[in-house]
């Protein structure tokens, strides 16, 4: 009994720290129990991809309006996590945009206002996500959203499994969950985000869907490579910006692959 306590209150802390949802006065707060309930990351992805898609059809219902439920499901999803994913792409486009030494860049991405770079990236972002999700068919998008949320959160944590955080020594929303993830937490998380791809891969008999774990691969590697040259490894804006980044990978490969009927 101990022990699913402690699970629960871990996934209760994740909630907490990567949503805008109320948990209970119980779960209280810990630097040290955070860290570990970093592994629930993807989990917190279910939640959040769940409520965009319930939205997304619900309000399809009501409105008979496929670009209308859409955006509301968008909104539902940013209402939900605070813009906090966002905000960390907008201010890596500001702070890699404007900065040309490491100090520069780190200290563009702590300044909480919004530049040109940052609110440019923003907007194809999220024109990004809405063309893509508005590209597939009907029936599509709800699995999109509940395949992307999870996957995506789980691509950001093989960033802290494989490279250092760039601001040890300073306080950062990524410090309570920059300690090494051990492999083992690495493969309990990467296997909740991977669970609705293999759902949705068996639900269709197309183990082709399956291959949407390369782009993801591709951005994360990417990105964090292009992170390691400029500022010595990861802050929690970058784990943000590869977050959004593969959620949106996620939606353009499913895309292509309709396209091409692969799926």
């Amino acid at each position: 009994m101990d022990c699913m306590r402690t699970h629960v209150r871990l996934l209760l802390l994740a909630v907490q720290f990567y949503t805008r949802l109320p948990v209970p006065a119980w779960v209280g707060y810990s630097e040290e129990l955070l860290n570990q309930a970093t592994v629930y990351f993807p989990l917190v992805g279910w939640l959040v991809g769940g409520v965009a898609a319930g939205v997304f059809m619900g309000a399809r219902w009501l409105f008979h309006n496929d670009d209308v439920a859409l955006l509301l499901s968008m909104v539902a999803s940013i209402l939900l996590t605070g813009a906090f994913h966002e905000d960390g792409f907008a201010d890596v486009c500001d702070g890699f945009g404007g900065g040309w030494t490491q100090d520069k860049i780190l200290a563009i991405m702590k300044d909480s206002r919004l530049g040109t770079y940052g609110a440019a990236g923003l907007g194809l972002l999220l024109a990004g996500k809405f063309l893509a999700l508005r590209g597939l068919p009907a029936a599509a998008v709800a699995p999109a959203l509940l395949l992307a949320h999870p996957l995506s959160r789980a691509t950001a944590l093989t960033c802290i499994f494989s490279h250092r955080y760039a601001r040890a020594n300073e306080a950062g929303k990524a410090k309570p969950v920059a300690k090494k993830m051990r492999p083992g937490e690495l493969a309990a998380g990467l296997l909740l985000g991977a669970l609705p791809l293999f759902g949705y891969a068996t639900w269709l008999h197309r183990p082709a869907v399956l291959l949407l774990v390369v782009p993801l691969a591709v951005a994360k590697t990417t990105l964090a490579r292009y992170f390691q040259r400029w500022i010595g490894g990861y802050t929690g804006d970058c784990l943000g910006a590869i977050q959004q980044v593969a959620e949106v990978s996620c939606y353009l490969s499913l895309l292509a692959g309709f396209a091409w009927k692969f799926i």
